[in-house]
């Protein structure tokens, strides 16, 4: 495995021919259903670079939703992964089980926040890690309510769409959706209307209020949460909203489940960003960042919570998988080897740095946000109305492709900007992508 070359190189247009020709093919066989931020076709990818079929080399501020945080052909992820499949590619963990799954329950324990007992199950993706954590606080609490948050993404499966508060492109069309699901309001601090200094206290009152009128807080088996909001834009709940409600599950026996599969290892400069305002979840669910791009997602929390579901009740074909538990261990050794959490932070200073003095000159930009190496800015029509700028969000997204970097767009209107650099970005690379939006912002 030659490494990839970690400079941008820009060949033919973009997508180029060859990527082209596979996008028909594409059209002909894949569901249309299936989008594509940027139809150019990966040949290799590693560090912070994505080269396509044409040999154009992208900047990859994406790491396939961060996913790739390690890099996306990261040696340790490799060569473990290389070793399992070696050696067998699956038994079913529900069948003959093997080591790989529990030592990645073992390194979970260590790793999320608290120092109680915990166990983990695994399974293959983020909404099944969700929709499994909703199974188990259910069983724990005999309980059936759930309660979800404005600007909330959980996933695409039935339940998790009813979760979800955006409705397209998750949810058109797909109805009817899974009952016992209620949605309140989060301190999304930008748009609160008395400021962000009140939105923590404030939305945390509502929310709670609304709880305890609406559903009575003695029927809700969970209350779920992003500890930084994904989908919805990079939302920080503002301080002492999640203490507030993790408080509030805890005096009312409701599991308190921290949804991180997007904020989780190391991408937000901490192992999971529940931990900045020190809050230890019940239950924590985790997927994307951690097996270095293999399909693995994980539900860890309190032991006698875990416990709670009857023995066969828990559990899927893939989930586990030897190959892709070998990944998580690959993914979790080079995250301690390269102390990516001090990169995250690192990657954060010098975003929030430039980002911050573009905002002071495009007047465009309403917010800069975020933690570590998830941070976004959210484009405006105008400052005083905050009325939200999704074509300025698309056009920039589209000037930043043609030059090679690889930038996606969020948020419930459409007009967040969200960068997801891998944390093994070179910091030549970080400035180059800097540069190219910076100029993508003169330009519109």
């Amino acid at each position: 495995m030659t490494a990839l070359p970690q400079e941008r190189r820009v060949v033919t247009a973009i997508p180029g021919p060859k990527s082209q020709e596979l996008q028909a093919r594409r059209t002909a066989a894949v569901a249309a259903g299936v989008g594509s931020v940027l139809p150019v076709f990966t040949a290799r990818a590693g560090g912070g670079i994505i080269e396509d079929v044409d040999g154009n080399r992208l900047i990859d501020f994406g790491s396939g939703i961060a996913v790739t945080s390690v890099g996306a052909s990261a040696e340790a992820v490799v060569r473990r992964a290389s070793a399992q499949l070696a050696d067998f590619t699956h038994t079913c963990f529900m069948v003959t089980p093997y080591e790989g799954y529990v030592e990645v329950a073992e390194a979970l324990a260590e790793l999320t926040p608290g120092d109680h007992a915990k166990k983990s199950a695994l399974f293959n993706s983020g909404a099944e890690a969700v929709e499994n954590a909703v199974k188990i606080a259910r069983a724990y609490t005999k309980r059936q309510a759930v309660v979800v948050f404005d600007h909330g993404y959980h996933g695409r499966t039935n339940l998790t769409m009813a979760l979800t508060s955006k409705n397209m492109p998750y949810k058109n069309g797909f109805g009817p959706f899974a009952p016992e699901v209620y949605r309140v309001p989060v301190a999304y601090g930008y748009r609160w209307p008395t400021g962000p200094d009140n939105a923590g206290a404030e939305a945390s009152a509502q929310a709670i209020d609304m709880i305890n009128k609406q559903i009575g807080a003695d029927n809700v088996a969970a209350i779920i949460i992003e500890p930084v909001l994904g989908e919805g834009g990079f939302i920080e709940p503002a301080k002492g909203f999640l203490p507030a409600l993790s408080k509030f599950a805890a005096d009312n026996g409701i599991v308190f489940v921290a949804d991180e599969i997007q904020s989780g290892f190391c991408r937000t400069g901490q192992w999971f960003a529940c931990e900045d305002e020190g809050v230890v979840p019940d239950l924590i669910t985790t997927a994307k960042g951690i097996a270095g791009g293999l399909p693995l997602a994980a539900v860890t929390g309190r032991a006698e919570i875990m416990d709670a579901a009857h023995s066969g009740g828990l559990g899927g074909t893939y989930g586990g998988n030897p190959v892709a538990c070998a990944g998580a261990l690959g993914a979790i050794e080079t995250m301690k080897e390269l102390d990516l959490n001090a990169r995250a932070k690192n990657i954060e200073s010098v975003m929030k740095t430039r980002l911050g003095a573009m905002a002071e000159k495009f007047d465009i930009i309403g917010e800069v946000r975020g933690r570590g190496a998830m941070i976004a800015i959210e484009l405006v029509k105008d400052r005083t109305t905050k009325e939200p700028n999704s074509e300025a969000t698309a056009a920039l997204a589209k000037a930043c492709h043609q030059e090679g970097l690889l930038v996606l767009t969020c948020g419930t209107y459409g007009n967040v900007l969200r960068f997801l650099p891998p944390l093994v970005i070179g910091e030549d690379l970080l400035s180059e992508g800097l540069d190219i939006i910076e100029q993508a912002f003169a330009r519109i």
